[in-house]
């Protein structure tokens, strides 16, 4: 295996490590407050991992918006990573470039990436605003990681086309 692909291998075992705690932690606290009579008064003060966020959409009914972060933000970076064992085992051979290809389309599915900007721009806009405070936990960190740390093992991957025999 060449040294790109044992990095791609590395990069992937990570991004895996880095998933986990991604999806179980703490990703945003959301703190909105009023001022009423000269007292401030706490509305809501809410912490939230992403699949604590995909469960408490799905308990308040929101079904189709809690499936499509399960799906975008869990399952495809999960089934990414699952076809990367067959890949690695086959090297070389048209069904590993196939699967290859695969990957390369389901990541322009994958909206991890995508969760992670909205996350940030949830954020941003949560500090400029007087009464409502949002703090980025540890699970915001580790999934903004994962992002990153996968998008480097995909670019890192290289399956070469078999040479076709005519």
């Amino acid at each position: 295996m060449s040294k790109r692909n044992l990095l791609a291998v590395a990069l992937s075992l990570l991004s895996l490590a880095l998933l986990w705690p991604g999806l179980v932690e703490p990703v945003l606290t959301i703190r909105a407050t009023i001022e009423l009579f000269g007292t401030e008064r706490e509305l809501t003060n809410e912490t939230r991992s992403v699949l604590g966020a995909i469960r408490s959409l799905h308990e308040s009914g929101n079904d189709f918006v809690a499936g499509l972060i399960l799906l975008f933000s869990v399952l495809v970076p999960l089934t990414k990573a699952a076809l990367l064992v067959p890949i690695f085992a086959w090297r070389s051979t048209p069904s590993a470039y196939r699967l290859s290809r695969v990957v390369q389309a389901i990541s322009k599915w994958s909206m991890a990436d995508v969760f992670a900007v909205g996350m940030l721009i949830a954020l941003l806009v949560a500090k400029g605003t007087a009464n409502l405070s949002a703090v980025a936990g540890p699970g915001f960190y580790f999934f903004t990681a994962y992002c990153l740390v996968s998008n480097a093992a995909f670019q890192a991957l290289k399956i070469d086309e078999p040479v076709s025999t005519r």
